[in-house]
């Protein structure tokens, strides 16, 4: 009996640690080894495999998984057909006639004065090369700009440039499109923009200009020296007209001795053969030994004018240089080279001819 009962006690704890294998193995699976183990967590997976999503996108290594075709649209349990740009349209319409008459739809606030016509005045400067439109606010803080004879004070005044005359510092403002360029013309170069015997000639220093420009006068071929271009028609035609008495100065090369009254001849008038031509300022530049570089200054613009009135005179010009035009000086602007004036130039230019 004794025996038995260990026996039975050995046996119900055997038992009993199967039991709680049983138990273990119900409550608690046992980790699967790699070869069996599947990634089918999406939605709607099945032991068979995933149904869709991450499931086989982790098989197959891409995210997000091979795209499937879109399911049209569901309705009731049957699909919905598409809708024809004719229906889209008359839908649109149909909208459109629900909410007319109602409430009108107001526009965006804009800054005071905004439906008036013209240009803010600093854009207008800011275009004709004063600055930015900061720096040309500038210029109006500090007085220095006028619109048809009036100072202008406050910020944001607007202007019509085709009508209205604006003035930097007294000066005429450009407000237009317009160019103006000084060309140091070299000796053999024919003052015209074109040419039909095929020589070098103005044109072919502005090739690359979309708006036609004017030289302003002329100077012989064998002459050096400033030659203007515009296309200011009106500024063109002032300038090169007797009635505004433009100076151009020249440097001019002779060969002496000179006697002292050369100066004064110059300037009581020489005779020519189309009439008298004075200088309006005369003075020597350089000597050396019996080379002299005179200064002629004079607002007449005669075909050979200077050339004729040195040689008439005695002293035959053998080089002969523009320096000056107006307001317009060579400087140290090399030979060939083309140059757009500043704006204190063209408002001067202006100024001389009263623009």
């Amino acid at each position: 009996m004794r025996s038995s009962g260990r026996n039975s006690g050995r046996g119900n704890h055997r038992g009993a640690g199967n039991n709680r294998d049983e138990r273990q193995g119900q409550g608690r699976p046992r980790n699967p080894r790699p070869e069996e183990r599947r990634y089918d967590v999406g939605p709607g997976a099945t032991k068979d495999g995933p149904k869709a999503g991450r499931g086989g996108a982790a098989r197959g290594g891409a995210k997000g998984g091979p795209k499937k075709a879109q399911q049209p649209q569901q309705r009731g349990g049957r699909t919905a057909p598409a809708r024809s740009r004719e229906y889209e349209a008359r839908v649109e319409e149909r909208n459109r006639e629900r909410y007319a008459g109602k409430k009108d739809v107001k526009p965006p606030r804009t800054f005071p004065g905004a439906e008036q016509e013209g240009e803010r005045l600093q854009k207008v400067l800011a275009r004709a090369g004063y600055g930015s439109r900061r720096a040309c606010e500038e210029l109006i803080e500090q007085a220095r700009v006028e619109v048809n004879g009036e100072i202008v004070l406050e910020q944001g005044r607007r202007v019509d440039p085709e009508k209205d005359e604006v003035k930097v510092d007294g000066l005429t403002v450009a407000t237009q499109s317009y160019q103006f360029f000084s060309l140091n013309k070299p000796a053999g170069v024919v003052s015209t923009m074109e040419d039909p015997e095929g020589r070098q000639c103005l044109g072919d220093y502005v090739t690359n200009r979309e708006t036609r420009l004017f030289h302003v006068g002329r100077l012989d071929t064998e002459t050096e020296g400033v030659i203007l271009l515009t296309n200011h028609g009106e500024l063109a035609h002032r300038l090169s007209h007797p009635r505004y008495g433009v100076r151009k100065t020249y440097l001019a090369h002779i060969v002496g001795p000179i006697p002292r009254d050369l100066g004064k001849r110059l300037k009581d008038g020489i005779q020519l053969e189309d009439g008298y031509a004075r200088a309006d300022h005369f003075r020597v530049v350089e000597q050396t030994g019996k080379n002299y570089l005179v200064e002629v200054t004079l607002h007449e613009g005669r075909k050979h004018i200077v050339r004729r009135m040195l040689a008439e005179a005695g002293f035959p010009v053998d080089k002969l240089v523009r320096t000056g035009f107006g307001p317009v000086t060579l400087g140290d602007q090399k030979s060939g080279w083309l140059r757009r004036l500043s704006n204190t130039e063209v408002g001067r230019l202006m100024q001389e001819v009263d623009l």
